[in-house]
């Protein structure tokens, strides 16, 4: 069955997906070890990993296309959803960003409205395009894929207030696409505002760590009417915590000997990436 498919069917079975963040494929190894059956490939956590700088729209469509790939490859059975962005460009810059997601192996990707260059949801100073602009997009989107999956985002209620936002909401469910996603709610009442002008259209629920949007479970969030959770920043916020204390460590005591509870072991990390399946395959026949 193809991906996307099984999504769909996620949803109308009435369940929450749960998609962590994730950048590499090491990132996503670990996620689908914990038992994560859909990620999304975060173009914050790709900005910050990839080339150490914030997501204000430096990273673009070659950079995306590539880690998608990557992570696609490393974790065949997961759903990958793939940040876009507002799709880089005009008209055929958006249908090779579909046809790059798609050759990646993306089950979806989400798109959204703001001005290029665009900010990460939850920082100041955010500007959104007219609504027949990002409607374009979107349409241009579906009508070039394959099977993506399209969630659209907007970020008007920052911009605008939230009936802005709910209204593109209903411009984009009126079109036909998979979700939709009004970033940065900053109140339960809200959410339950979102949930209860959209309830025919699923709906994606952000939860950003010490974000503008209160952190509440996907059980919560599914009761609310949200059955799509993405987690962007946890487990890059996770590793940047846990990579600056062994270096801190390093530095400090040129040495872990005393903190080798603090890291993977060396057998555990081969294992992940899967040395044991490249040794048999490079063994001489007999």
């Amino acid at each position: 069955m193809i991906h996307s498919q099984k999504l769909r069917d996620r949803i109308v079975r009435g369940e929450s997906v749960l998609m962590p963040g994730v950048w590499d494929p090491l990132s996503a190894l670990l996620a689908e070890r914990s038992g994560f059956s859909t990620v999304f490939l975060s173009g914050f956590a790709l900005a910050g990993s990839h080339l150490g700088v914030p997501d204000i729209g430096i990273i673009g469509q070659s950079e995306m296309a590539d880690a998608a790939r990557r992570v696609c490859a490393a974790i065949p059975d997961v759903d990958v959803i793939v940040d876009a962005d507002t799709g880089y460009g005009d008209t055929a810059a958006i249908q090779l960003t579909t046809e790059l997601w798609e050759q990646a192996g993306a089950t979806g990707m989400f798109l959204e409205d703001q001005v290029w260059p665009k900010r990460c949801g939850h920082m100041e100073g955010k500007e959104v395009v007219e609504p027949s602009e990002w409607l374009h997009a979107l349409s241009t989107v579906m009508s070039s894929r394959t099977d993506l999956f399209i969630t659209a985002r907007t970020d008007a209620l920052a911009v605008h207030g939230i009936d802005d936002a709910i209204e593109r909401g209903r411009m984009a469910r009126d079109l036909g696409v998979d979700a939709v996603f009004i970033e940065a709610p900053q109140s339960i009442q809200e959410l339950e505002a979102i949930a209860a002008a959209l309830p025919d259209v699923p709906l994606v629920a952000n939860m950003v760590e010490k974000g503008k949007t209160p952190l509440l479970t996907p059980g919560e969030l599914l009761d609310l009417g949200f059955a799509l959770v993405v987690t962007p920043l946890s487990g890059l916020l996770a590793a940047t915590r846990a990579l600056g204390s062994a270096y801190d460590v390093l530095f400090s005591q040129g040495t872990m000997r005393n903190n080798l509870g603090d890291l993977t072991s060396f057998d555990d990390f081969t294992d992940l990436v899967g040395l044991s399946k490249y040794l048999d395959n490079a063994a001489p026949d007999r």
